[in-house]
């Protein structure tokens, strides 16, 4: 098939450092390479890919020149591909609601994959609009916020089976990863190393609109020993983080999608401690993969728990749920079925 690839231009695919959804294009574009389908990927012009790249901005935004206006970026995004959309046999966006006008138009069937929250006002009213357009959510909890969207599948997220080695070593400290903002609860993991008496090791970049929440809140817990702050991580740097790590704290206060770092942890063998929101129940497995707990008392005795649980089972159950391969044959099932619904009704539009 001829797959086009649209992703969000803040972050290169894959990202330098810090993005979950752009991490995860990377993956399923070559997966979808690799079996044998012609894909082309615009995006920003300092991705790597496997697929032919279409740079509609010469470098991502976040890591760019400063001052760029967003918007002006998101526009020729969107005028490339109603350019270019009679080339393929399906479009597939990553980049939310705003190519919906366009895509709509083209005749091309098209899904979008939702990767962050839908519980923001406004979002009801393009429902309405587009009441037809395919969605793909990546857990049913996400679809909470909006169902009566066209969804036409959940499909987890999945990473390359051999991104990361696990380890079967007892870890000797927790893990925190992820943005430094009280959603993520950060403060909550201090609290709870400190209680089980183990280091923390926080891998996370600290936003700019978060600069006073960081200083006020978590600057003057983090001493260099018991709580350290490494920075942000890359792929390379990421496999020894997490392996070396007893278990990831995910004390999240807010409706996480999918949470792409759980996934991480356990490919490399290391348990999960998640509070019980979002898509947590659907990703962690209780007492297998790791503890789904209710707050800071239960996430403490689950530290305890953690260390005993087997991190050989923990990395089985990642290669059986959550592989790229399987990510991309659950999308080639829904391109096919796009294609062959539009090949049945040639003059249907999908998204009105």
């Amino acid at each position: 098939m001829r797959i086009a690839q649209l992703a969000p231009l803040a972050e290169s695919v894959p990202p330098k450092l810090y993005g979950g959804t752009e991490r995860v294009i990377a993956w399923l574009v070559d997966e979808l390479v690799d079996v044998g389908h012609d894909v082309t990927l615009f995006a920003s012009g300092d991705s790597s890919t496997k697929a032919k790249l279409h740079a509609v901005w010469p470098r991502a935004l976040r890591l760019g020149r400063r001052g760029v206006d967003a918007n002006a970026a998101c526009s020729l995004l969107i005028e490339t591909i109603a350019e270019h959309a009679h080339e393929f046999d399906v479009i597939h966006s990553h980049v939310d609601w705003l190519p919906l006008p366009v895509l709509s138009r083209t005749g091309v069937p098209f899904l979008t994959t939702m990767h962050g929250r839908l519980d923001l006002p406004g979002l009801p009213d393009v429902i309405r609009t587009f009441p037809k357009a395919p969605f793909v959510s990546i857990s049913d909890n996400q679809r909470r916020q909006l169902p009566s969207a066209n969804w036409i599948a959940t499909i987890q997220h999945g990473l390359p089976k051999d991104l990361f080695r696990p380890s079967y070593e007892a870890g000797s400290y927790l893990a925190f990863l992820g943005r430094l903002t009280a959603e993520k609860g950060p403060e909550a993991a201090i609290r709870i190393a400190h209680a089980v008496q183990l280091p923390l090791r926080i891998a996370a970049k600290i936003p700019r609109a978060e600069a006073a929440y960081f200083k006020k809140k978590l600057e003057p817990e983090i001493d260099g020993e018991k709580v350290q702050l490494i920075g942000e991580v890359d792929e390379i740097r990421k496999q020894p983080f997490l392996a070396g790590a007893a278990a990831l704290l995910f004390p999240i206060d807010w409706p996480e999608p999918f949470g792409l770092v759980m996934i991480e942890a356990m490919a490399c063998g290391t348990p999960v401690i998640a509070y019980r929101s979002g898509s947590v129940p659907e990703v962690v497995e209780d007492g297998i993969t790791g503890f789904i707990v209710e707050g800071e008392a239960q996430a403490i005795e689950a530290v305890k728990k953690a260390v005993r649980l087997d991190r050989r089972e923990v990395r089985a159950r990642f290669e059986e749920r959550f592989v790229a391969c399987r990510m991309a044959k659950e999308y080639e099932v829904r391109y096919r079925e796009l294609t062959s619904a539009q090949a049945r009704h040639p003059l249907h539009a999908a998204g009105k």
